[in-house]
């Protein structure tokens, strides 16, 4: 597996997908072809269908179109087989094709493709399993953290400072911001609101609505374009910080507690990024707010004091109970479901840790069993539910 430093990445929102992995090989393809008259940039399957309402388009030209014209060409009903989210990139000349380079953004910020399968860096995580992990925690005696020390590099825990830092700092800037959304839907900023309203009620609503608060202010400014960290991607940004944030907020962690369940959750994206999919274009949103899940509550429940094993039980738990999940994004936006599922999300991923550290652990399905389930039925989903915007939610709003 890679560096978690390629899992969790700073970056503009709102899809890890559909603008940062663009906007990451238009800037590739340019230090290639700098000398170029000329760019046309042709996006295939999931790309084209909802790449307008991502800003696909906009994340290329503003790194194309500085150097010379860049045209666009959209092609939704060419899915390629490597990943539904192909690139041709061409540079031109006199008119004629000079260069051209076929990529992949195969999610959470990624691009690959077929020559190339790991353009993002080595891997460094010899244990890709969850089941090995844990062996090994109970062969040396050490929790799920140390084994993302023992691998990283002595700045791990400098860059998830940086990382911890930018989502406090969204959720603040969240919780401030008002007005309506971007992209035509007119959906309502509601994360200060949960925020007040918290203060109105008992502890049990008021816990649960400051939760809510957290995730929405991070999914509300992805939505919007601002600055935001995939976790693992930015449409399922807003889970974790959530999650943790809150249980920081109500119990006072100390830092290196907060850095240590981020390392835990990270390892629990990487396997599911490593063994499936973190795409929602690949495998459903079950590859995005249930992969943030599970993150999310093997946090939790570090946090918590669980064992590796309760840990690991709480990331099955919310990963399986995410299997299905159908990615329909109303009119190509990252706002209907999307920001709701982050709240909801965060909320089970608490209740998830909450029932395996009451548990002694043992569970009959293990992490890496559901990753392998996610895999397969995300493959065996229609296309309709794979981020294309033509079934599901989607479908049933323009037909209202």
């Amino acid at each position: 597996m890679e560096s978690l430093k390629l899992l969790y990445k700073i970056g503009k929102g709102p899809s890890s997908s559909h603008t940062m992995g663009p906007k990451k090989a238009a800037e590739m393809f340019l230090a290639r072809n700098n000398n170029a008259e000329a760019y046309r940039v042709t996006l295939y399957g999931s790309l084209a269908a909802t790449g307008k309402g991502h800003l696909t388009d906009t994340a290329i030209r503003e790194v194309l179109e500085p150097h010379a014209p860049t045209e666009i060409m959209w092609r939704a009903d060419i899915v390629k087989e490597f990943h539904t989210n192909g690139m041709l990139f061409e540079a031109l000349k006199g008119g004629n094709v000079i260069d051209q380079w076929t990529i992949y953004s195969v999610g959470g910020g990624n691009i690959a493709s077929p020559e190339m399968p790991q353009l993002s860096g080595e891997n460094i995580y010899p244990l890709t399993m969850s089941e090995q992990i844990l062996e090994w925690c109970d062969r040396e005696g050490k929790s799920i953290w140390e084994y993302v020390q023992d691998c990283e590099s002595e700045d791990i825990w400098n860059y998830l400072d940086n990382i911890w830092e930018t989502m406090c700092q969204t959720i603040d800037n969240g919780l401030n911001n008002d007005g309506v959304l971007p992209g035509g839907l007119k959906v309502a900023r509601k994360a200060c609101t949960y925020w007040v309203k918290s203060k109105e009620y008992g502890p049990t609503v008021s816990n649960r609505s400051r939760l809510y608060a957290y995730a929405l202010a991070t999914a509300e400014e992805n939505a919007s374009g601002g600055t935001v960290v995939t976790a693992p991607t930015c449409g399922s940004c807003g889970v974790l910080p959530a999650v943790i944030y809150h249980l920081a907020d109500t119990n006072n962690y100390r830092r290196i507690r907060i850095l240590r369940a981020l390392a835990t959750a990270g390892i629990f994206g990487n396997i599911a990024k490593t063994n499936a999919s973190i795409s929602g274009a690949e495998v459903g949103c079950q590859g995005e707010i249930g992969v943030a899940c599970a993150m999310a509550a093997a946090a939790a429940c570090q946090l918590m004091g669980g064992t590796p094993a309760q840990i690991e039980y709480a990331a099955e738990m919310a990963l399986e109970h995410h299997l299905g999940l159908t990615c329909d994004p109303v009119c190509g936006l990252v706002q209907i479901p999307c920001i709701e599922r982050n709240a909801v999300a965060a909320a089970r991923a608490i209740d998830s840790a909450t029932f395996a550290i009451l548990s002694d652990g043992k569970h009959r399905v293990n992490y890496d069993h559901v990753v392998e389930v996610m895999k397969e039925t995300g493959h065996n989903l229609p296309s309709l539910y794979r981020e294309t915007a033509e079934g599901g939610l989607a479908k049933r709003y323009k037909m209202r």
